[in-house]
């Protein structure tokens, strides 16, 4: 990511924005390896069939939406890519909201002295095969994803902890709690947790070599700041990021708003259950209701639906 690579580096130095993109490239070619062995085939396309893009669905007509370019120069096609970035933060916004509470109690109440006090100093090889082996487990538990790992990373980098363990801690913002909620609910929890164990093994192995690799052409860190990040408000680069990405989030909230007006909306429906938006002529699951059709994300909202229609129906005979 490159916003996170530019936090890196004017947070903690260019050697850390650098091992981003070197370890991203090993971690891609380590796990495209890995993949092939832990994921199976059938359980692949089942996750692609859960979430709506995998094999013929009984609604296989041709999408309506036309060619990315035609839908880059048109209002409707950003009004529609607006609204499902608002359909997936509901869909979503349980997982999101909790992630953020969580991290945000963390910050406050939990010194940094205890997670440094988790990682091993002074015994070579061992000190980093621990660190970059704990580093993704403190991101899990922390919480915190992307950019806001930043701050905590620099805070275990001043606390003692290797390079390479911070290296994998960074890399482990794809692990984190709240998105393995999420994992588990596009994908299940057996292909999660697999998820979890190859991303895991992964990032430990990118920031190990990353370590030494770095080591051995003398670039590797040394260096650590007396002071983390300031601890009053002031006029920075995370300060004119909020302002800028806030004027962003505006401006998708009023395309979604205005997605009829705009001319979007034809040829796609919101799943009752999760508020997902789908493309009615890919949509993996529908269900009759009323004698109207309801459009589904995957064949689990479509059960939940008759499930929850099916309760309904018993409370009202009784």
């Amino acid at each position: 990511m490159i916003e996170l690579g530019i936090v890196l580096w004017a947070l903690m130095g260019w050697e850390f924005a650098l091992a981003e993109f070197v370890g991203g490239a090993i971690m891609i070619v380590l796990f495209v390896l890995l993949a092939r062995v832990v994921l199976k085939r059938g359980e692949t396309e089942a996750a692609r069939a859960r979430v709506g893009n995998g094999g013929d669905h009984e609604h296989g007509a041709e999408s309506t939406r036309g060619s990315w370019r035609e839908r880059l120069r048109s209002p409707a096609g950003w009004a529609d890519a607006a609204s499902y970035t608002f359909a997936d933060a509901k869909m979503l916004r349980k997982e999101m909201a909790a992630g953020y509470l969580v991290a945000g109690f963390l910050t406050v109440l939990v010194p940094v002295s205890f997670w440094n006090s988790i990682f091993l100093t002074g015994h070579g090889f061992w000190t980093s095969l621990q660190n970059v082996i704990v580093g993704p487990f403190i991101a899990i538990i922390s919480f915190v994803c992307s950019v806001g790992n930043v701050p905590l990373a620099a805070a275990l980098w001043h606390g003692g902890i290797s390079f390479g363990g911070v290296i994998s801690f960074i890399f482990a913002d794809l692990i984190t709690l709240p998105l393995l909620l999420i994992y588990r609910r596009y994908y299940g929890r057996h292909l999660m947790l697999k998820l979890l164990g190859t991303f895991w093994l992964v990032m430990s192995a990118a920031g190990l070599i990353v370590e030494y690799l770095f080591r051995g052409l003398g670039i590797e860190p040394t260096h650590r700041p007396d002071v983390v990040a300031p601890t009053e408000f002031s006029w920075n680069y995370t300060t004119f990021l909020n302002i800028v990405f806030l004027v962003v989030l505006a401006g998708l909230w009023w395309l979604a708003r205005n997605q009829q007006r705009l001319g979007g909306g034809a040829g796609y429906a919101i799943d009752p259950v999760c508020g997902m938006q789908v493309e009615i002529a890919n949509a993996p699951a529908s269900a009759e209701h009323d004698g109207q059709t309801a459009w589904f994300c995957s064949d689990h909202c479509r059960h939940r639906f008759e499930e929850e229609r099916a309760r309904v129906g018993a409370l009202a005979g009784r």
